[in-house]
């Protein structure tokens, strides 16, 4: 089986044809305070929808509207194995510690993609790993979401010490803007001693910005979806060999081995089974996790045949070898430039493991 999926994700896609309005989402609020006059320029994009749909909190007590009137806050929706979400984090940690003082409260949403994503334990071990230690709402039901209107993995709200939304931001980048608007927020509800802007901030493994000048291959999903997912090359969810394939062009994808396909994921049923995809980017990740808890599967990876050595990522080592102990998103490969058309393979030597999808940077 070959494939060629041209789908990027919705936050992809606004990332890159630099999407930064949606009417239908500023405008959908209740109680709209648009004609409550403002210090500042910004817009008043409607009130602070509730949170109360979340189904439990981290890292704090419940929060509400009312409990957050007099702050500046800063609503980020957020799901764990999202690349584009990561790589707002150094940003979003900098705010939060830096500008607490001053009355600024960042409110993570972790809103669910993959049905794993709804794990409580896996949220809890990736807030740890990604160091989130303001609060989070566990909306696993999409309650919170649904009350905003979203539509993006990441999008963040920004909200005023009246209640009133007067900024969002969907898809990474923007970090400068998105600073001074939180600057000026504060400056307006009467922080007088508002720390300054730094230079910049730790950033480390999949964190790192894209590098979209040599960005070429879109995010990619390997189950078979449903109505909202065209552009999946399955049919329908079962069970098959599939043979070697033919060299694969840009942004093609094929399997080895027997796997069943499903809705979300692709599951290899036999040890031996293999994934390629021909790519054109500095980072290849792998969204994926082992079929049975708390077991290894162990894997080796290889770029245009041949061992990476130092193209490896964060989860790998030189020798291409790594192994899925937990559902999250993998980092793969790393390279330097010359960034180039290369073939990725992933071989599996234990099973089973499920397999999501494939982003880049």
């Amino acid at each position: 089986m070959t494939a060629q999926l041209p789908r990027l994700g919705a936050w992809l896609l606004c990332c890159l044809i630099g999407c930064t309005r949606n009417d239908t989402v500023a405008n959908s609020h209740p109680n709209d305070s648009s004609r409550t006059p403002a210090r500042s320029d910004l817009p008043i994009e409607g009130e602070l929808p509730t949170l109360e749909g979340a189904t439990t909190w981290l890292n704090s007590r419940p929060l509400t509207p009312a409990s957050l009137r007099g702050k500046v806050v800063l609503i980020q929706f957020w799901t764990y194995t999202c690349i584009n979400w990561r790589r707002t984090m150094p940003s979003v940690r900098d705010w939060a510690e830096k500008y607490a003082a001053a009355g600024l409260v960042v409110v993570g949403v972790h809103t669910p993609e993959f049905e794993f994503e709804k794990d409580i334990g896996n949220v809890r071990t990736a807030a740890r790993e990604t160091e989130i230690s303001f609060p989070i709402a566990v909306d696993s039901q999409r309650a919170i979401w649904n009350a905003f209107g979203n539509e993006y993995w990441p999008a963040s709200y920004f909200v005023d010490a009246r209640g009133r939304i007067r900024h969002h931001q969907f898809g990474e980048g923007e970090d400068e803007r998105s600073e001074t608007i939180i600057r000026e927020l504060l400056t307006d509800a009467g922080a007088t001693d508002v720390a300054r802007p730094r230079a910049s901030v730790a950033v480390r493994g999949p964190e790192l910005p894209a590098d979209w000048a040599d960005l070429r291959s879109p995010e990619t999903y390997l189950g078979v979806g449903g109505p909202e997912d065209p552009s999946s090359p399955f049919d329908e969810p079962g069970r098959r060999p599939y043979p070697e394939p033919e060299p694969l062009a840009l942004n093609q994808w094929a399997l080895t081995g027997v796997w069943r396909t499903g809705r979300e994921a692709v599951v290899l049923e036999r040890a031996g089974g293999r994934i390629v995809y021909r790519f054109h980017a500095r980072d290849l990740h792998l969204v994926m996790g082992p079929s049975q808890p708390s077991s290894a599967v162990r894997f080796r990876v290889r770029i245009d045949g041949q061992l990476p050595g130092k193209a490896h990522g964060v989860d790998v080592d030189e020798q291409g070898n790594g192994a899925v102990r937990e559902p999250r998103m993998y980092q793969l490969v790393r390279q330097s430039k010359p960034i180039i058309d290369r073939d990725f393979q992933i071989e599996f030597f234990d099973a089973p493991v499920e397999v999501y999808s494939f982003t880049f940077g």
